[in-house]
């Protein structure tokens, strides 16, 4: 049976995809009833999964990096959204792990210098693709920067280096306000002279990264709370109809987002000396948390859910913010897309994909259940340029070969614009998914869509938080009301749209061939297949770590 692998350079870690004793295909299937009622509309069903993110601006830039983004253009068109660090730090626009640059502000004789040309070159890379920016406001210049003395403004960093190794000169606050506010004014005022006011009107403006965390903050939290303020009054200057929000901080439940809150409503406004700071979405992450368990990855998929109901539950909380959009501003299954090991093994293949459908399924209904907006859950997921062939990365192609869990977003392009009613007896209970994960029985799970012509859209995946082999669900999907008789499907699985899987058949070569890299991209690609659907229903047969979209047109 094939292996997960997580390799990086030359060196892999090979974790065991489940028991040798037992294939898949010799564990009796496991059957499921599915009911869809295509007629009886449960709420409107908002596109969350069209946001995407990644620490390094400038691969968006070089050939992989566009390529991606048009794919990415093309799930929603002019309706995605990319968020990146760096687009405000100092350096020459090279590319590395956890790094970027554009050279926008520096000093002569202490008087700012802007330099547009290379940030400028990153947003029309999105807006020629569709792609629109999410907008972090950060890192701070190293003109700027309040760094004591000896502190270097940057420290090498690679993957398998300690974490907190990123943080130096570029963490800290302005040493001048003032200055500060300025640089983001003229900022903003070059963004709409550019692009102009009706298209950076559609964008999202945010402050830094995750300020609750020493590794991006060094500074105190009244510190980043003055910096947001002072940016934010900035954007508004130059474009009053701006759509500002944050604080995009690590989790929900701590101290400084709870201060944050109230600074934002009832605090005094460091930029203006006003009550409280214009505030139009907010936002915050919520990550999970995969390990190893005998030999074997086990994802944590509860300890990313619990971090989002508990920040719809703290917003939901303040009178003032609880009808805000809500974006979470990074949401995966860990905290740091280049950082190695083990328990990350889950990134090339189907595992990253179903776990990928489940966990949005269930953020759609917490949210509802919260009575908030959730406008958006931004997969913080891209592409490591020059890396090796599979290495491991949490990313959504590599060398230019899509992984599966693209393809899961894919089929969420793929959804209707309303909900409608379906259920799955082989589904863990919203309640038990967000307590305890899926370590018992697999989660075979449903949701149904229509769109205003009437397709419906069926999406299914039979998910395990532990990485072994177990049994395929045999789902019948039986359906209410009248429906159309012309049905087809799209399979993500470990022999379906799994780049990964492909790759490991050619015996997982460093240095695939032309031809080895066309079989890849072939291997890599949803195919429609038609499929029977009958009075009784549909039937389907949907393998562990599998995710199946079914579409039936009027």
């Amino acid at each position: 049976m094939r292996l997960s692998s997580f390799a990086v350079g030359a060196s892999a870690v090979l974790l065991s995809s489940g028991p040798a004793t037992a294939a898949p295909s010799e564990i009796p299937p496991l059957p499921v009833t599915v009911r869809v009622d295509p007629d009886r509309i449960v709420a409107p069903l908002p596109p969350i999964w069209r946001f995407f993110g990644a620490d390094e601006p400038n691969y968006a830039t070089a050939p992989d990096g566009a390529a991606l983004l048009t794919e990415l253009g093309k799930l929603k068109p002019d309706a995605v959204y990319f968020r990146a660090h760096n687009l405000l730090t100092t350096g020459d626009g090279t590319a590395d792990f956890k790094w970027g640059s554009t050279n926008v502000y520096t000093e002569k004789n202490g008087k700012p210098v802007y330099d547009w040309h290379i940030v400028d070159g990153i947003i029309d890379t999105y807006r020629a693709r569709g792609v629109r920016p999410y907008l972090e406001i950060g890192f701070m210049p190293e003109a700027l920067s309040a760094a004591p003395k000896g502190v270097p403004y940057r420290r090498a960093w690679k993957p398998g280096n300690d974490y907190k190794g990123i943080t130096a000169g570029w963490s800290y606050p302005p040493n001048d306000y003032a200055k500060w506010g300025e640089l983001v004014y003229q900022w903003t005022r070059h963004n709409v002279a550019r692009y102009g006011r009706a298209e950076v009107e559609r964008w999202y403006f945010e402050v830094w990264n995750e300020a609750n965390l020493d590794f991006y903050w060094s500074g105190k939290p009244q510190e980043f709370y003055r910096m947001h303020d002072v940016a934010i009054d900035a954007v508004r200057r130059a474009l009053p109809t701006a759509r500002v929000g944050g604080p995009d901080v690590a989790g929900s439940g701590d101290a400084f987002m709870d201060d944050f809150l109230t600074h934002v409503t009832t605090g005094k406004n460091y930029a203006t000396g006003k009550v409280g700071t214009p505030t139009d979405f907010l936002s915050f992450h919520a990550k999970g948390q995969p390990s190893v368990v005998d030999g074997h990855v086990r994802m944590g998929i509860a300890n990313q859910l619990k971090t989002a109901d508990a920040g719809f539950a703290k917003i939901a909380a303040i009178p003032a913010l609880a009808r805000k959009p809500i974006i979470i501003g990074e949401n995966d299954p860990e905290g740091c897309a280049a950082c190695p090991g083990p328990a990350n093994a889950y990134r090339n293949g189907p595992l990253y994909a179903s776990y990928t459908a489940a966990s949005y399924a269930r953020l759609w209904t917490l949210a509802r259940r919260r009575g908030v907006t959730l406008e958006g859950a931004l997969s913080w997921s891209y592409t490591f340029v020059g890396q090796p062939w599979f290495a491991g990365y949490r990313q959504l192609a590599s060398n230019g070969v899509d992984l599966a869990v693209l393809n899961v977003f894919r089929l969420f392009a793929k959804l209707g614009d309303d909900q409608v009613a379906a259920t799955s007896d082989g589904e863990i209970a919203l309640d038990a998914i967000v307590q305890n994960g899926v370590r018992g029985a697999p989660d075979v799970g449903a949701l149904a869509t229509r769109d205003r012509a009437g397709k419906v859209a069926i999406l299914l995946w039979n998910y395990h938080d532990d990485d072994v082999a177990g049994p395929d669900a045999a789902v019948h999907v039986a359906l209410g009301g009248k429906h159309g008789q012309t049905a087809r499907l799209w399979r993500v699985d470990a022999t379906h749209a799994n780049a990964f899987g492909a790759w490991q058949d050619l015996g997982s070569p460093a240095k695939p061939t032309a031809d080895q890299v066309a079989q890849l991209k072939a291997a890599s690609r949803l195919v429609a297949e038609p499929i029977a659907a009958t009075a009784a229903g549909i039937d389907v047969r949907i393998p562990r770590q599998g995710v199946v979209l079914v579409e039936l047109q009027p």
